[in-house]
This record gives C-alpha cells, sequence and structure tokens, in this order.
C-alpha cells in the first residue's frame, strides 16, 4: 500500500474511534456506489451523519484537510448520499454532512479537528 493511501486508512480508522467515542453508532465504511464513495455513515441521535474524512501531514503543502473538501467534492458526496438514503430506505431521515480533519503531527501522532454541520 503507497504512503498516501496507508496515510488516508489511519486517518478513517482514528476518525471511526473518535465517532464510535462521542457516541455515533457507525452504520457503514467506505460505503460505494457507482457515482463514488462515502467514507463513514454514523448515527447521532437519530440524524444519519455522512462524514468525508481528510487525512494530510503537518507540514504539507496543499492548505489544511479540511479547505481540500471544494464545492465540487460537496456536489459529489451530496449525490452519493441520495444514492445511500434511497438504496437503505431512509430517503426521509434528518441528515447531516459533516468532516474530520486529521493532521499526521511530525512525531506520527494524530490531531483531530470534528467539523458538524461543515457542508
Amino acid at each position: 500500500m503507497d504512503k498516501r493511501r496507508e496515510t488516508g486508512r489511519r486517518g478513517e480508522e482514528a476518525a471511526a474511534r473518535y465517532l464510535a467515542a462521542k457516541g455515533y453508532r457507525l452504520l457503514n465504511r467506505n460505503w460505494r456506489c457507482r457515482l463514488g464513495e462515502l467514507d463513514i455513515v454514523a448515527e447521532d441521535k437519530g440524524t444519519i451523519v455522512f462524514v468525508e474524512v481528510r487525512t494530510r501531514a503537518a507540514h504539507g503543502r496543499f492548505g489544511t484537510p479540511a479547505e481540500s473538501v471544494d464545492i465540487r467534492k460537496q456536489r459529489k458526496l451530496a449525490a452519493v448520499a441520495q444514492v445511500y438514503l434511497a438504496q437503505t430506505g431512509r430517503q426521509h431521515a434528518q441528515v447531516r454532512f459533516d468532516v474530520i480533519a486529521c493532521t499526521v503531527r511530525s512525531d506520527g501522532e494524530m490531531d483531530i479537528e470534528h467539523i458538524p454541520g461543515a457542508m
């Protein structure tokens, strides 16, 4: 597995642990359809939460992880979420889109920033 993919996988693992510790119920991870993928689908007090996880190195030159979720990515996530809701019979559920930004520090530890309702 290449370094970028491994970093992303570590970020998704950390995000899932973080959400579980906060009382979220994890419904799916890496859910795919023809339009794309949802990193994490969880439930928080009856609300379906679609979580986009972004992981970067602290010394990265491409901005913060959260800044990488641009309008194009937001539109794609919304479309994939609609497919998920239709396929799981939850079309009328209350939903929210969150971003979890994971920053890998130089010591290898990870800082997590959770942005509820980011989109």
